[in-house]
């Protein structure tokens, strides 16, 4: 049986029609840019996240960069950011000529360790980006803690978590501002690039809206130096029938998950290092937009998989200090050397409404005997598996 890792036209296939309704209406009225259904997602995406807010911009990595500009950081001001993320997040901080400043993960976790923020914030420090990874949201009382004692500025990043909850609460709205991302293979998905900023400060949002179209609330009145980031109307359209079906797709993410954590907990065991299943406290609610493992074994696990036709991917091999692009400044050189790239042992098994059950229970079966042949060969010295 085939198990893709994604599967696009299967996630629109049920959808297809309203989507190309809502694209036909596009069309008919020739508004493309700054129209009502931009307006509508906009309103729309504020209430769904139940914050006052929201600025659609380009993408994922312009509502960062946006979000940093609109938060007063400078070049050379430095940004805490977590060490195991996707590239874009350091990125960001790197284009407005501010420093990422890294911070490991939590032990058993992929997400930012708050315990060590306040060891690395100085005097440039002007704000921390928590970042939701795989759809875990951060541990956000601590972080806001922080920030309030050092009077800085909180972006999260939240291009992974649509639909995540911290403390009952859906991420869109605990730090100053919150990034998005609407990658086509994101959780919530338009059908090429798009981003929005959410926050409840009305000041912030004025502003996002002057730095996303040239400086300009009027047409040739230029009131600061901006940039071209606006989401257009036809991928507005797209994000406005799809986010009516965000909660279904979100509740069959949960019990996929589910079903994965139940079947392998015999064998996760996380403190000997051999293989891992991810964990969430009872604080949040995943959106489960990647289900990561980890084990030092992970390429002999991928080829049993791969050979039973189940597809996986890893998400990230090589953490962002350790890229070629950081890992020679000078400021990263003490963190190198304390630090190993989180990203050699980890690899995403397929999640998403696009799996059948019989798919869901392929994955199960493939990888309880790739499990299982592990333990044959000595590699799982000690450990129960699934049978």
């Amino acid at each position: 049986m085939e198990v893709p890792f994604l599967s696009l036209p299967t996630n629109n296939s049920g959808i297809r029609s309203e989507i190309q309704l809502a694209i036909a209406a596009v069309l008919e009225s020739s508004t493309f840019i700054h129209g009502p259904q931009v307006e509508g997602f906009e309103k729309e995406w504020a209430e769904y996240c139940g914050v006052k807010h929201c600025v659609a911009v380009g993408n994922g990595t312009d509502a960062l960069e946006l979000s940093l500009l609109a938060a007063g950081v400078t070049p050379g001001d430095q940004v805490i950011v977590p060490a195991t993320t996707f590239i874009a997040t350091w990125m960001a901080v790197s284009n407005v000529g501010a420093v990422p400043i890294p911070v490991p993960s939590q032990p058993g976790s992929h997400l930012i360790d708050s315990a060590q923020v306040e060891g690395v914030i100085s005097s440039k420090t002007k704000a921390i980006i928590p970042v939701h990874l795989f759809g875990h949201p951060a541990n956000m009382t601590e972080i806001l803690r922080i920030a309030e004692k050092f009077q800085l500025k909180v972006i999260e990043d939240a291009a992974q978590a649509h639909g995540a909850r911290y403390r009952g609460k859906r991420i869109g709205g605990h730090g100053n501002l919150v990034a998005w991302s609407f990658y086509p293979g994101k959780n919530l998905g338009a059908l090429g690039d798009g981003g929005a900023i959410t926050t409840n400060d009305a000041e912030l949002a004025s502003h996002l809206r002057l730095l996303r179209n040239y400086g300009s609330s009027q047409k040739y009145v230029h009131k600061i130096i901006g940039r071209n980031s606006r989401l257009d109307e036809l991928q507005a359209s797209v994000l406005r029938v799809k986010l009516r079906y965000l909660e279904t797709w979100n509740q069959r993410r949960r019990e996929i998950a589910q079903s994965y954590t139940d079947a392998f907990a015999a064998a996760s065991q996380p403190d000997d290092g051999f293989f891992s299943t991810p964990s969430q406290s009872n604080e949040v609610e995943s959106a489960w937009h990647l289900y990561v493992v980890s084990s030092p074994h992970k390429e002999l696990l991928r080829a049993e998989l791969l050979e039973a036709g189940i597809e996986t991917l890893v998400h990230y091999p090589v953490d962002p200090p350790f890229q070629d692009s950081y890992r020679s400044a000078p400021h990263l050189q003490d963190f190198l050397k304390e630090n190993t790239n989180r990203g050699e042992n980890v690899f995403s098994l397929p999640i998403g409404p696009h799996l059948s059950e019989p798919q869901v229970q392929h994955v199960i079966t493939s990888m309880s005997a790739a499990l299982e042949k592990a333990e044959s060969a000595g590699l799982f010295e000690g450990q129960n598996v699934p049978h």
